[in-house]
């Protein structure tokens, strides 16, 4: 892998965790808890890498829909990992940011969420976002009735709106659109992820489960996005010359 074009902003839709578990005679919790291990991982070496944003969808808004006692944990071991975690991001200047809805997640985590977003708000280092109950459709929705809101208290113009006003409506406007968006579990699809931001973004499926993917296998990931030429809708620069 060279040292050269590393992207900036990676975003990873951890799949496979159940699986995982299932096929080795675990309950689904143990994927969950392995799950989490690797995005411990994946977070330390993204920092040595020098990438400057990993986005982790954590939880979707469509994830309701699974067992409350699996909802119960997932929701402990996010708890947990913030418990651990917010130490080492302060020591390691790493800043910690959640994007998605507030309701209906409980209120003792939504308290500690904040209080991790408070205490390294001021870091400048690697910054570590987690979807959790997000929805790509619903952060468009989301955007356009803020906006619409403006327009109504006469604080926006209709017609000003561009694509690069309307993105300062999401959920965190300030964070770069993600250069390469990594999968696993061999599931070749978005699943209402970052729909917007994802525009422009190179893909990249693994057939590893989460709890599988580890430093090397991310390596890959960038070596792959290295040998591809993002163009943007444009023409490269061998493509002009022909």
């Amino acid at each position: 892998m060279s040292s050269v074009k590393i992207p900036k902003h990676v975003a990873f839709i951890m799949d496979g965790n159940g699986r995982w578990a299932q096929e080795k005679g675990l309950g689904r919790t143990a994927g969950h808890r392995q799950g989490v291990q690797r995005v411990k991982e994946i977070i330390r070496g993204a920092r040595d890498l020098g990438i400057q944003v990993v986005t982790f969808f954590a939880f979707s808004t469509e994830n309701w829909n699974r067992p409350k006692s699996e909802i119960s944990i997932l929701m402990r071991y996010l708890d947990n990992f913030l418990t651990q975690e917010i130490k080492e991001f302060q020591m390691n200047n790493v800043r910690f940011t959640v994007i998605g809805r507030a309701e209906p997640i409980p209120k003792y985590l939504l308290a500690k969420i904040k209080k991790a977003e408070e205490r390294t708000k001021d870091n400048s280092g690697l910054r570590v976002v987690l979807a959790l109950n997000y929805g790509g459709r619903q952060e468009i929705v989301d955007a356009a009735k803020k906006f619409a809101r403006q327009v109504l208290d006469k604080k926006a113009d209709l017609e000003s709106l561009d694509v690069e006003k309307f993105g300062q409506y999401f959920y965190a406007p300030d964070i770069m659109e993600p250069d390469l968006l990594i999968r696993t579990s061999n599931e070749i699809r978005l699943s209402n992820f970052l729909l917007w931001q994802l525009s422009y973004a190179e893909f990249y499926f693994c057939a590893k489960y989460w709890p599988d993917f580890g430093m090397e296998d991310l390596k890959e990931a960038i070596k792959e996005y290295q040998k591809r030429s993002r163009r943007f809708g444009g023409l490269d620069v061998s493509a002009k010359n022909n």
